[in-house]
């Protein structure tokens, strides 16, 4: 008896076909249109940050100040604002204070006559 041979399906040829055009087309294809070559972008990674002067910054505890002066409650804060500051205010929390006052100051805030209330938070790049 003679023993059969078995034919084997040429697999490596199929995946090097695919891994190329794979190769192809990262390198022919953009996501995004590219950047004017003479364009140096502004490097920022050695400025110093610091919060807004305009934001209100609100301690761990729950205390709130604006501009270095304690704020007593969010309308007392509008109220010592100009109208048109009303419409944008920008509050500095810490990390440490609990979501849900956060979450409260906010609705006080709108509730007061806030009309965008934005957080400003630290973006760490690591």
């Amino acid at each position: 008896m003679r023993a059969r041979r078995q034919t084997r399906e040429p697999t490596i040829a199929l995946i090097n076909v695919v891994f190329l055009m794979l190769v192809f087309f990262m390198v022919a294809g953009t996501l995004a249109p590219p950047l004017e070559r003479d364009l140096a972008l502004v490097r920022t990674d050695d400025l110093e940050g610091r919060a807004p002067p305009d934001a209100l910054v609100v301690h761990a505890d729950g205390q709130m100040a604006y501009r270095g002066a304690t704020q007593a409650d969010a309308e007392s804060y509008l109220a010592g604002l100009e109208p048109e500051a009303r419409e944008e205010v920008r509050i500095v929390p810490d990390r440490d204070l609990p979501a849900a006052d956060l979450v409260a100051l906010g609705r006080a805030l709108r509730r007061a006559g806030a009309g965008r209330v934005i957080i400003v938070t630290e973006r760490a790049l690591q």
